[in-house]
């Protein structure tokens, strides 16, 4: 399949759909998580009240930077033409839902999205674990080859290449992934020139 022949997108959206502006190191300094350590997977494994407490200043830490999110270069104008093209549109994200939803309205793709295809990191397991675009496949009806994966790092790459959909890098300058990136583009600008 060519790529405009594909009608079935999910999206990374930090960093994919909005300009990267979390500081993962600040973060884990923050919260006393080794450098190495995923986030996410570390506070998983810590006790239920400190995991509480933890989770809610990220939760508070990231609803100041989705308040000011901004759009990534054609990231709106690809969302659009997709939408007007008929397409299904899904975020897989490992931001919380709710935060997920006030940045889809920071950056002008608030309808853009039904809420229901909006994951954050509760209703599906974090990337790369491929649950969320099992997910998507199962609700959409189409198999996991039918859909694309698009986002900005490895872990989304990971997560498409385990469900086994097709995976795009975007706003990389270079593809650190090629075993992995179906397709590597500069931005969501280059990605809807692929469309024509």
């Amino acid at each position: 399949m060519k790529l405009n022949d594909y009608t079935h997108w999910v999206f990374d959206m930090d960093g994919t759909l909005t300009i990267a502006v979390h500081d993962f190191a600040a973060i884990r300094r923050a919260l006393e998580i080794p450098a190495t350590s995923d986030i996410l997977h570390h506070l998983a494994s810590l006790p239920e009240a400190e995991r509480q407490a933890k989770h809610a200043w990220l939760l508070e830490h990231e609803r100041e930077l989705a308040v000011g999110a901004q759009p990534a270069p054609g990231a709106v104008e690809l969302i659009e033409r997709l939408r007007r093209q008929g397409c299904m549109l899904g975020i897989l994200t490992r931001n919380a839902q709710e935060l997920a939803y006030i940045t889809l309205e920071a950056v002008g793709l608030g309808d853009c999205f039904d809420r229901s295809d909006v994951l954050g990191r509760d209703e599906a397991p974090p990337k790369p674990h491929p649950g969320g675009l099992r997910h998507f496949s199962d609700c959409w009806r189409v198999e996991p080859w039918e859909m694309v994966m698009v986002g900005d790092h490895r872990m989304d790459l990971e997560c498409g290449r385990a469900a086994g959909t097709r995976t795009i890098l975007v706003n990389s300058p270079t593809n650190s992934w090629p075993e992995l990136a179906d397709w590597h583009v500069q931005d969501c600008f280059a990605l809807a020139c692929l469309l024509d």
